[in-house]
C-alpha cells in the first residue's frame, strides 16, 4: 500500500474517524445505532471534551483515513518512589476491509505502544476479539494472569 502515513489524529479528521467507528459498529452486528451523523456530531464533541484522556491515532492512506486507535489514559494512585503513575488502554483499533492483512494494523498498534513509552505509562492493556489477539501478540501483548475484569453494565 501506498502512500501511508501513521499519526495522531487532526481535530479536522475526527468526523473521518466517527464514522470508522459507525463502520465498526455496522461491521460487528450493532443494530439500532440511530442516525449516522447524529452519532458523528456526537463523537467529534466526545473526542473534544475527552482530548486529555483519549488520545486517537490515525493510519492515512494519501488523505484519507482507513484506521483508527485510541489510547485512553488512566491515572494511578501514586506511590512514594513513583508519585506521578499512569497506565493506558488500547481501544476502538480498526482498519477498513480493504486495507487488512497487510500490516497496517500492526503499525498502528506500535505507533500506539510508542506513544505509551513517550508518556511513561507502566502499561497498556487491551480487551481484544479473537481475530485480533494474534495482532497483538506479535506486538508484544501476553496473557496476564493478574488481570481480572468485572462487567459491571451492559454494553
Amino acid at each position: 500500500m501506498d502512500n501511508i502515513s501513521i499519526r495522531p489524529a487532526r481535530p479536522a479528521e475526527l468526523a473521518a474517524v466517527a464514522t470508522l467507528r459507525w463502520e465498526w459498529l455496522v461491521e460487528n452486528g450493532s443494530e439500532d445505532l440511530g442516525e449516522r451523523e447524529d452519532f458523528v456530531r456526537h463523537f467529534v464533541a466526545w473526542a473534544g471534551e475527552n482530548a486529555n484522556s483519549h488520545r486517537c491515532t490515525v493510519v492515512l492512506q494519501d488523505d484519507r483515513v482507513i484506521g483508527m486507535a485510541w489510547l485512553a489514559l488512566v491515572q494511578r494512585v501514586p506511590t512514594p518512589r513513583a508519585p506521578r503513575r499512569a497506565s493506558g488502554d488500547l481501544q476502538c483499533v480498526y482498519v477498513v476491509p480493504e486495507a487488512r492483512d497487510g500490516g497496517l494494523g500492526g503499525r498502528l498498534i506500535q505507533a500506539v505502544l510508542d506513544g505509551a513509552r513517550e508518556l511513561g505509562l507502566e502499561r497498556v492493556t487491551v480487551h481484544s476479539s479473537p481475530r485480533a489477539i494474534p495482532a497483538y501478540a506479535r506486538s508484544g501483548f501476553q496473557e496476564s494472569p493478574r488481570l481480572l475484569q468485572a462487567q459491571v453494565t451492559r454494553v
